[in-house]
């Protein structure tokens, strides 16, 4: 096998193929060439009769390794694995060797949907594993034996009768939050229209008679009832939680912890808060988290596979959101400056009183309303420069907001085909 022409014959998988041993030179130090030694009979399956050494690998793929000895230049079929294609060069000892870009791009596409897999299957399970975790602990206090099931019971309604019951009385006291809140909201408003009024634009409220804010009685005592559910159950899941960091890195869960201050505190200052309004004000506002509870009701719910897809989508393309925000906010100050000189240097200073604005913070409130294409209609330009800066502002808006909107809809496909792959798994799996 010394000459340039001298012919090796290789059975790969069933399938015979003939080279040189010239070919099979072209990369020393791999399988392929170390069968033109004299003594490859010896080490590798080698047939005397047929004169042809059998590996039983892939056929399919060998002709592709075969040509790369060939050109230089290693291509695969386009419905191939990654991980097969890699396995099948480690035994060539081809490791090193790199995909042709037209077979890198493709192969590239094709094996993005399982890193989305394993992303999206990765927090599936979570606190089920800090479960298990704390359980191969070995640790027998009623803590540990009792975690688990409380925890279901608060965290999963489906997972039993008690949970699904309790899941049902926590929905009808958030239920009942809201509409009280919608009643002291009411309340509030009635208050202060009938017993303030706003004296200019200098934004002070003064009471127009003697009086004091008192919150209807019934009213607090259902909010009170209602809080001390809330504090009930959250000082349950919070003592309870496999991953206290995880818990209270949870949005939802800082609102709940929120939500439970304003009426202890409207209790703990009860006779000041009769002579100072705008603290009941502030506490009304800090209500609002009591709207948040409602998001709990998808618990109670199979949450559609869309929303979680969108779920995960958002948190993949976090990065280009705040992208966007920064481009969005430098265009908010640079429209918004352009905007704030041009109106006053166009306009003639005797008429610059009759400008829609007295400051650039207006002017930049002006640009991100023009930037999202939204138009209030309470800030227009009264100077020709000033006019070609809005359209300016929202013609960059339009394309601000409409560049990043392929991006999201090639991630959300890529997440969405990967949900349906994991959910036909799932179901060949129980049949």
């Amino acid at each position: 096998m010394d000459g340039s022409k001298e012919k090796i014959i290789l059975n790969v998988g069933g399938i015979r193929h003939e080279t040189y041993c010239s070919t099979l030179r072209t990369f020393p130090g791999t399988k392929l060439c170390r069968l033109t030694e004299p003594q490859a009979s010896t080490i590798y399956d080698y047939n005397p009769v047929t004169k042809e050494f059998f590996f039983d690998r892939s056929a399919q793929l060998f002709g592709y390794v075969l040509s790369y000895y060939r050109t230089k230049h290693l291509h695969c079929p386009a419905d191939t694995c990654r991980s097969i294609l890699e396995e099948e060069l480690a035994f060539w000892e081809l490791s090193d060797a790199q995909l042709a870009p037209c077979c890198w791009l493709k192969l590239s596409n094709k094996d993005s949907q399982p890193e989305e897999f394993n992303v999206w299957d990765e927090n599936e399970h979570a606190d089920d594993q800090c479960l298990i975790v704390q359980l191969e602990r070995r640790d027998f206090s009623w803590r540990a034996r009792w975690q688990p099931k409380i925890w279901s019971i608060f965290e999963k309604p489906f997972s039993s009768l008690s949970a699904k019951c309790l899941a049902v009385v926590s929905l009808l006291f958030i239920i009942g939050i809201v509409i009280i809140f919608c009643e002291e909201t009411k309340a509030q408003y009635e208050y202060f229209a009938v017993n303030f009024t706003i004296f200019g634009h200098s934004d002070v409220i003064q009471s127009t008679h003697e009086s004091y804010y008192q919150q209807e009685p019934y009213l607090l005592h259902l909010e009170v009832f209602c809080v001390l559910w809330f504090t009930f159950e959250f000082s349950m899941r919070f003592f309870f939680c496999p991953d206290k960091k995880k818990f209270l890195r949870n949005p939802l869960n800082v609102a709940d912890f929120l939500s439970l201050f304003p009426v202890y505190i409207e209790l703990f200052t009860a006779g000041q808060i009769q002579k100072m309004p705008n603290l009941a004000l502030w506490l009304g506002f800090v209500r609002v988290v009591y709207l948040f509870k409602l998001l709990k009701i998808f618990k109670l719910i199979e949450t559609p596979l869309i929303l979680r897809v969108l779920s995960y989508t958002l948190k993949s393309i976090i990065r280009e959101i705040c992208i966007l925000l920064m481009i969005l906010a430098f265009e908010t100050l640079f429209f918004g400056s352009l905007f704030f000189y041009g109106e006053l240097l166009g306009v003639h200073p005797s008429y610059r009183g009759d400008l829609h604005f007295t400051d650039i913070i207006i002017c930049f409130w002006w640009a991100l309303i023009t930037l999202t294409t939204v138009g209030y209609g309470d800030i227009i330009p009264l100077t020709t420069f000033g006019q070609v800066m809005a359209a300016f502002a929202a013609i960059f808006g339009m394309l601000t907001i409409i560049i990043p909107i392929p991006i999201f809809l090639v991630k959300f496909k890529g997440y969405y085909a990967t949900a349906i792959t994991k959910q036909k798994l799932k179901m060949s799996k129980k049949q």
